[in-house]
C-alpha cells in the first residue's frame, strides 16, 4: 500500500515538474467561479439592499469597503504565512468562511449584518485567491500566462453570472433566496478538497518553486521595488475605475437610461462577460508576445473609450463597456505573472500583495465614489472616473523581462526610465 502510494506521488511530482496540469488548473477556475460567483453577489444585489433598507450610496460603498479591505488586509499576510507555512487545506477552511457568510447575508435584516457577512466573505475570499495563486503557478508547468489565465477566467465567469443569478433567482422572490448560493460553496468544499490532496503531494519536495519559476532578470532589489511599486501604480488606475464599474454600473444606467434594477443586471452581465474574454487572452499572448505589452495594451487601449463612456447612448454604452471590458481585463493575469517572475520564490507572498492590493484599491474607491455619488450624481462620479485609466501610464517604465538575457533591458535603462518618473 505505501509502495503504490509512493510511486503515485513520484509520478505526479514527475508530471507537475514536466507539463501543464490541465486537471489542476481547470479545477481550481471551477473554484474561482464558484467563489467569485458568491463574492459578485454582493454588489448584485446592492439595488435591491438600497431599496428594501433605504441604504445611501456612502452606506452601499460601505458594504463593499469592508467586504474589499477585509480581503486586502489578510491577503499579503496570509501569502507570507503559507509561503514558510504551507497550509494545503486552507482554501477549504477559506470557502466555509464564504458559505457562513452567505447564510448570514440571506438573513441580514439591517446595514451591520450585511456588513458583519461581507466581512466573513472577505476572509474566504482571502484566503481562496492567495493560495489559488500559488497553486495555480505550481500546475502551470511552466506556461504562467496561461494558468494564470485559465485560473482568472473561471473568476471572471463566476463574477458574470452573478448578476444574471441574482436577476432570475433572488429578484423575483426575496432575499433568502440567496440560500440557495450555499449550494455552489458546498460543491466549491468538495472540489478544493481535492485540489488540496494534490498540492499536498507536491510540498514532499522541497525546492518544488525553484524547479517551476526561475529568476529571469538580474535586476537588484531595490529595482525590482521600483518596479513592483509601478505595478502597484497600473493597479489602482484599474481597480479604482473597475470598483465604479461594479459597485455603481447597474445605478448608474438605472438613473440615466431609466432601467428597471432586473434589465440594469442583463447590461451588467455584457460588461462582466467581455471582462471575462480579455481574461481568457491575456495570459497566453502575455506568454507569446511578452507581458509587457498587454500591460501597454491594456493601459493605452482602454484610455480612450472610458473617456467617452459618460457621453455615450445606451446602445453605445453596451459597445463601450464590452470594448472597455475586454482590453481593461486582458492586463491582469499579465501583471500577476509578471510580479511573479520578479520574485519566483515568495510566489504566496507576491500573490497575496497583488490581490490584496487590488481588493483594497477597490475598497477605498467604492466608499469615495459612494461618498462623492451622494454629493453629486452617479453619471458625475462616472465622467471623474472616466479619466483613471491615464493614470496608468505609468507602465511605459516597466523593464522587458521576456528578452532573452543576452539582449534583456540594461539596468541602466530602468535608472533612466525612473529618473524620468521622478522628474
Amino acid at each position: 500500500m505505501t509502495r503504490n502510494l509512493n510511486t503515485k506521488q513520484s509520478s505526479a511530482v514527475k508530471q507537475y515538474s514536466n507539463e501543464t496540469v490541465y486537471t489542476i488548473l481547470f479545477f481550481i477556475s471551477f473554484a474561482h467561479l464558484l467563489n467569485d460567483l458568491i463574492q459578485g453577489i454582493i454588489p448584485s444585489i446592492y439595488p435591491i439592499l438600497k431599496q428594501n433598507y433605504g441604504l445611501t450610496f456612502s452606506e452601499i460603498g460601505l458594504i463593499t469597503f469592508a467586504f474589499q479591505l477585509t480581503a486586502s488586509i489578510l491577503q499579503p499576510f496570509i501569502g507570507y504565512y503559507t509561503d514558510k507555512y504551507p497550509k494545503p487545506y486552507s482554501q477549504v477552511y477559506g470557502m466555509g468562511f464564504t458559505a457562513l457568510g452567505i447564510i448570514i447575508l440571506s438573513f441580514a435584516n439591517n446595514l451591520n449584518w450585511i456588513i458583519v457577512s461581507s466581512i466573513i466573505i472577505g476572509i474566504g475570499s482571502a484566503i481562496f485567491h492567495t493560495e489559488s495563486g500559488r497553486i495555480s503557478n505550481l500546475a502551470s508547468g511552466g506556461k504562467l500566462g496561461l494558468a494564470q489565465s485559465i485560473f482568472q477566467t473561471g473568476g471572471n465567469f463566476g463574477s458574470a453570472l452573478a448578476p444574471l443569478a441574482v436577476a432570475f433567482i433572488v429578484i423575483p422572490n426575496s432575499q433568502k433566496y440567496l440560500l440557495w448560493f450555499f449550494i455552489a460553496s458546498t460543491i466549491g468544499i468538495g472540489v478544493l478538497s481535492r485540489i488540496a490532496n494534490w498540492y499536498k503531494i507536491h510540498l514532499i519536495q522541497k525546492n518544488t518553486k525553484k524547479n517551476i519559476v526561475e529568476s529571469k532578470h538580474k535586476l537588484s532589489n531595490n529595482k525590482v521595488k521600483w518596479v513592483i511599486g509601478i505595478l502597484l501604480v497600473i493597479i489602482f488606475s484599474k481597480f479604482i475605475y473597475s470598483a465604479s464599474l461594479s459597485s455603481f454600473y447597474t445605478f448608474y444606467l438605472i438613473e440615466k437610461f431609466h432601467l428597471s434594477i432586473q434589465q440594469s443586471q442583463f447590461h451588467m452581465f455584457i460588461y462582466l462577460f467581455a471582462y471575462m474574454i480579455g481574461t481568457i487572452l491575456g495570459g497566453p499572448l502575455g506568454d507569446k508576445i511578452g507581458r509587457i505589452y498587454i500591460i501597454w495594451f491594456s493601459v493605452f487601449g482602454a484610455a480612450p473609450f472610458a473617456l467617452l463612456l459618460p457621453y455615450a447612448s445606451l446602445f453605445y454604452t453596451d459597445v463601450l463597456i464590452i470594448i472597455i471590458g475586454f482590453i481593461m481585463a486582458s492586463a491582469f493575469p499579465a501583471i500577476i505573472v509578471y510580479a511573479q517572475e520578479l520574485v519566483p520564490h515568495k510566489l504566496g507572498m507576491i500573490s497575496g500583495l497583488f490581490y490584496g492590493f487590488s481588493f483594497g484599491m477597490a475598497a477605498i474607491g467604492s466608499a469615495s465614489l459612494g461618498i462623492l455619488a451622494d454629493y453629486t450624481s452617479i453619471q458625475y462620479v462616472f465622467l471623474v472616473c472616466s479619466f483613471l485609466p491615464l493614470i496608468g501610464g505609468i507602465c511605459y517604465f516597466l523593464p522587458n523581462l521576456n528578452k532573452r538575457q543576452n539582449d534583456n533591458f540594461k539596468e541602466g535603462d530602468l535608472e533612466l526610465n525612473i529618473q524620468f518618473n521622478k522628474n
